[in-house]
């Protein structure tokens, strides 16, 4: 499988200060790649390294094939972008932001005109076609964001956090869609910092932290190398919690803000004792990729 996108070794600093610091990565045509991390890892800044908004120090970025930033233009042309926070312009209403915006591209009126409704069904927004953009809601001006990053057909579609702040069941829509452009066939590369979202959408990802990355693969191969099966998470007084699970058996745990996080391949013995414990709560899951940051970066995934 050919990659889209294909980084090497790449640096970047701010004011002396390296946040990006001797990346590699690469992106295989068709699927959806996850950068993962807290706020301040890094992602933002790779991706503007990668769409060829801001220098790189040091390194090699190829999209297509093409050196960034060199062919900047070509590879924009191929592209779809969605941005961090929503940037419609709020003098146009719904069909005017899209319409300026494919003008960009020198797509034909009666090819752009076709390509818009079939993106407003993409995301359920043809009722609002002539609103303005003041009368949406913020999961509205999301998806129109997604149906304006569409509008030239790009190959590869870069998502920068694309839910973050939203409530669960726009999140779910979006998180549909995402995956039918992905069975389309177009290659979708995804920052986030919500492991639930990266676990549901990504064949492969990173996990970064502090401008590196930490560790690379698909996410269920991820959790079953480096975590436990099951996982306990234990809220009340430190010293009963503590001691509890000190004497629970031979899982391992760790203690992250007021939370215990219990990590074992057999939790029954431990449930039952915590269960005769009043003066704690307790919450048994499977492991998932936040469990596996914790482990590698001693902090929580939601920084």
């Amino acid at each position: 499988m050919s990659a889209v996108v294909q980084i090497t070794d790449l640096h970047k600093n701010y004011n002396e200060r390296e946040v990006v610091r001797g990346i590699n990565l690469s992106v295989a045509a068709g699927t959806c790649f996850g950068v993962l991390g807290p706020n301040g890892a890094g992602k933002t800044t790779t991706l503007r390294l990668l769409l060829g908004q801001s220098p790189v120090n040091s390194g090699e970025i190829r999209v297509f094939g093409l050196p960034i930033p060199q062919a900047g233009r070509a590879v924009r042309m191929r592209t779809g972008v969605v941005p961090q926070a929503d940037n419609l312009d709020p003098d146009f209403t719904v069909v005017e932001n899209l319409r300026i915006y494919g003008g960009y591209f020198g797509i034909p009126a009666a090819t752009l005109d076709a390509r818009l409704r079939e993106l407003f069904e993409f995301v359920g927004l043809t009722d609002r076609a002539h609103a303005r953009i003041a009368t949406l809601s913020g999961g509205m001006k999301r998806r129109l964001t997604i149906a304006r990053a569409l509008v030239n057909d790009p190959e590869l579609v870069v998502l920068d956090e694309p839910t973050t702040g939203l409530d669960p069941q726009v999140r779910h829509m979006i998180w549909g869609r995402l995956r039918d452009l992905r069975q389309s066939g177009k290659t979708l590369l995804l920052t986030t910092h919500y492991m639930e979202e990266a676990e549901r959408l990504c064949d492969e990802l990173v996990i970064m932290d502090q401008g590196r990355i930490l560790e690379q693969g698909k996410p269920a191969a991820l959790i079953r190398q480096h975590v436990e099966p099951e996982v306990i998470e234990v809220h009340g007084e430190e010293t009963v919690a503590r001691r509890a699970l000190e004497s629970a058996g031979d899982g391992r745990f760790e203690v992250v803000g007021d939370t215990f996080y219990y990590y074992t391949r057999d939790a029954r013995a431990v449930v039952k004792h915590l269960e005769g414990l009043s003066e704690l709560t307790f919450l048994h899951r499977p492991a998932n990729l936040e469990d596996v940051f914790l482990k590698l970066t001693g902090h929580e995934l939601r920084d």
